[in-house]
């Protein structure tokens, strides 16, 4: 809330990811710059088409968003659209320095379009995966790469043991990794790999705090040699 106070723009993902905290930290800064529906406020979800958008609002279901799927970042090309939206939203609130901004998001959206294809080519014959969560699955979508399933059992329910049965036994003919991210326990990935002899790799979400353009590529990157794994 400090930090709000003396904000000129707040960026948020969006479709209720933050809502658990977000909307009092709004109220409680007291500043109208970034109220919603200001210029001073930004969202991500409200600038590109989310997948999964008209699910059910309801907790027993686990952590839904029927708002859409928010982990819009791991999908290059929405990341590049976000980013000449968000030049413009700076140019407007800083009209001085518009070619600055339209220059960088430029450049940026020119170094993912020149890494599409290697990403496409490099995932081509990729055997697809098994993620812990529904936090990937833009990247997977994009590329056109198969999810064999989640490790849990309902969105945000952690893993039980008859669910890792479950995969188990349907994917035991099937060839493919287990992806799962650092914040994730990785007892339930490893005990799946070990069962299908499937490789398991652990993977951040999100590039680090202060990351640059190329750290996003190298993000990817990242994600991109995981889902070329072979057991």
């Amino acid at each position: 809330m400090r930090a709000l106070r003396s904000a000129d723009l707040l960026v948020a993902v969006g479709a209720d990811l933050e809502i658990g905290w977000l909307p009092v930290a709004i109220r409680q800064a007291a500043n109208p710059s970034i109220q919603p529906g200001r210029s001073g406020y930004f969202e991500f979800a409200a600038h590109v088409e989310l997948l999964d958008v008209g699910g059910v609002a309801d907790r027993a279901l686990g952590d839904v968003h029927p708002f859409g799927n928010p982990h819009v970042h791991m999908d290059p090309v929405r990341v590049a659209s976000l980013a000449t939206a968000l030049a413009e939203r700076f140019a407007e609130m800083d009209p001085e320095h518009a070619s600055h901004f339209s220059q960088h998001a430029a450049d940026f959206v020119a170094s993912i379009e020149q890494k599409l294809p290697e990403w496409q080519a490099r995932v081509a014959e990729s055997p697809g995966a098994v993620l812990f969560h529904q936090d990937a699955n833009y990247l997977f979508y994009r590329f056109d790469v198969p999810i064999h399933g989640f490790l849990e059992p309902v969105p945000g329910i952690p893993p039980t043991a008859s669910h890792i049965k479950s995969l188990t036994d349907s994917l035991r003919s099937s060839t493919g990794v287990v992806l799962h991210t650092t914040f994730q326990p990785e007892r339930a990935p490893q005990a799946l790999g070990e069962a299908l002899g499937w490789s398991v790799v652990r993977l951040p979400l999100e590039p680090p705090v202060e990351s640059t353009g190329p750290d996003y590529l190298a993000h990817i990157d990242r994600w991109i040699a995981a889902m070329e794994s072979r057991p």
